[in-house]
């Protein structure tokens, strides 16, 4: 297939639910400050909420992973993006931690694959000597999603609310999903008869010494650059640096932006130290370096512009286009779905330990004017260089061992020759995969209209407007009681914000409300009747 056909058909599709995969894992540091300010959330459970979404993707790596390796990756991962569809519609209508918890899990299981589904998709298609490249053009594509979750996310949220914004996900969720199944081409694999023994079994996979040397160090470090991208970035801008909501936005769509471009320049850079013989560990091992050195200079003080030290950190997360390239130098091309999990799986992992425990330890102060001092973020900081410090210790350490010997704990793929049956046991799975195909489908279409419905119907909702007018005759007591807050004087106009349920809507920004106080005498010559029927109107609202 000519490369162009091989972009759009292949490659695009399943980076469009990557885009959402990392959408998904960065809006939370957009959003923190509106769940923190209208369902009282504190900096522990902001941590397990975010944390939760590497939770479960740690969970279903190696499962997911074998099943990459056994069907089709585009029918799994279309399959998979209804569900996270699902998810997000559950979390737009949550009223409370736990209901977030749910609908982040959910929406979380339905784009645990989009990585790993794209790598396998790249392996099956693409020549082996552009897979790097390519993985690094798919994780940029990505990438692009860490960029809407900075200031496009913030304009839809403040346009329509953190619920309208996940309710409009949940339907490019369905879309993507259709994406897949109707532009990626299906697979024909002509080497089928073959079978790999148990020795190429997940276990044979961690009991690699090669994967145990470098898995650490890459779990480590681009779990750390996730952890603090995807939510304490935006805490440690605001509380230690002092900066407004617009400059901490600012700053996360520069570190998203870092993360676009480093994944395609680590691409170009691996393939052409590739030619002159640089391995691509020692690439990594340098990028993840850089980023342990700019988190060394911000909690030391040291004079970096603020700008350079968070994209420095941000754009380690995107190593991982070198991590998984190095897989395909350890481990057959017919194993990369589950070599790809097993050290995803290590990823995703420490990136929900790492973001728990920093929520934890920052928790561990008492909160002043909703912000938690600077110490708190500067000893959660700590703890994570540590860490950081010890997988480049081991590194170090397994890299000056002996060389791994032939057949010394590295993999092998065993194949049996051909059996006679074998044909017709193609053909029955074949048979059996059409069928499923055109289930998953199916089952596609008809999720995708009802989200799509959802969507339509909550986006009518939010259209409500956006500004209560009240125009009160009553004095400052009555006025107080209907807006919570009051003119100075007669003729003075207020503007507040509605904070009652019943005021302001649950899945659009609560309503602006001005409040005009007239003089209490206009038109009336007794005040006291007038006051007490204000009062009774006013509570009657409520």
């Amino acid at each position: 297939m000519p490369t162009h056909r091989l972009v759009a058909c292949v490659l695009l599709p399943f980076a469009a639910g990557y885009y959402l995969s990392y959408l998904f894992r960065s809006i939370n540091a957009v959003i923190a400050s509106d769940l923190v300010s209208e369902l009282h959330l504190n900096a522990a459970d902001l941590g397990l909420l975010t944390s939760i979404y590497f939770f479960v993707f740690a969970a279903v790596q190696l499962p997911f992973g074998a099943l990459l390796d056994r069907y089709d990756p585009k029918t799994i991962q279309s399959a998979l993006l209804i569900l996270a569809s699902s998810g997000a519609l559950v979390f737009a209508l949550a009223d409370g931690l736990i209901g977030l918890i749910v609908g982040r899990a959910v929406l979380s299981l339905g784009v645990a694959l989009a990585l790993m589904a794209g790598f396998k998709a790249i392996v099956l298609w693409f020549p082996s000597e552009r897979i790097v490249l390519a993985n690094g053009w798919y994780v940029m594509l990505g990438a692009l999603g860490a960029v809407t979750a900075t200031a496009p996310a913030d304009f839809v949220v403040q346009s329509v609310g953190w619920r309208g914004l996940f309710a409009l996900l949940a339907g490019l969720s369905a879309l993507a999903a259709l994406l897949l199944l109707f532009t990626v081409p299906e697979r024909r694999r002509a080497h089928r008869t073959h079978k790999a023994l148990p020795a190429a079994s997940l276990w044979a996979i961690y009991r690699d010494r090669r994967f145990w040397r470098m898995a650490p160090l890459s779990a480590i470090g681009i779990g750390a650059s996730w952890s603090l991208q995807g939510l304490w970035a935006a805490p440690w801008l605001s509380d230690v640096a002092g900066l407004d909501r617009a400059s901490v936005v600012d700053h996360l769509s520069v570190m998203a932006f870092a993360v676009c471009s480093s994944a395609l320049l680590f691409g170009l850079t691996a393939e052409r130290l590739g030619r002159r013989g640089v391995k691509a560990e020692w690439m990594l091992t340098g990028i993840l370096g850089l980023s342990a050195a700019a988190q060394g200079g911000l909690l030391a003080g040291w004079p970096l512009p603020s700008y350079l030290a968070w994209s420095v950190i941000a754009a380690a997360g995107a190593a991982t286009v070198l991590s998984f390239g190095i897989l395909t130098e350890y481990f057959p091309r017919e194993m990369s779905g589950r070599a790809n999990a097993a050290l995803n799986l290590l990823h995703v992992a420490v990136a929900f330990f790492l973001q728990t425990a920093m929520g934890l330890i920052i928790a561990r102060w008492p909160q002043s004017n909703g912000a938690y001092p600077a110490e708190a973020h500067q000893t959660a900081m700590l703890v994570l260089l540590g860490m950081e410090g010890a997988a480049f210790g081991w590194f170090g350490i397994a890299t000056q061992s002996k060389p791994i010997l032939a057949g010394g704990g590295s993999v092998k793929l065993v194949r049996t020759p051909p059996q006679n049956f074998l044909p017709l046991t193609v053909a029955a799975w074949n048979a059996s995969a059409q069928q499923l195909v055109a289930g998953w489908r199916l089952a596609a279409v008809t999720s995708s209209i009802l989200c799509l419905v959802l969507t339509t119907s909550l986006a009518n909702v939010t259209g409500r407007p956006a500004i209560l007018v009240q125009v009160v005759e009553a004095n400052r007591l009555a006025a107080a009681q209907c807006v919570g807050g009051a003119p100075d004087d007669v003729g003075d106009l207020t503007v507040s914000q509605a904070k009652h349920a019943a005021m302001a809507h649950p899945i659009s920004s609560p309503p602006l409300v001005l409040t005009w106080a007239l003089p209490a005498s206009v038109g009336h010559t007794d005040l006291q009747p007038q006051l007490r029927a204000e009062k009774t109107f006013c509570q009657s609202r409520w």
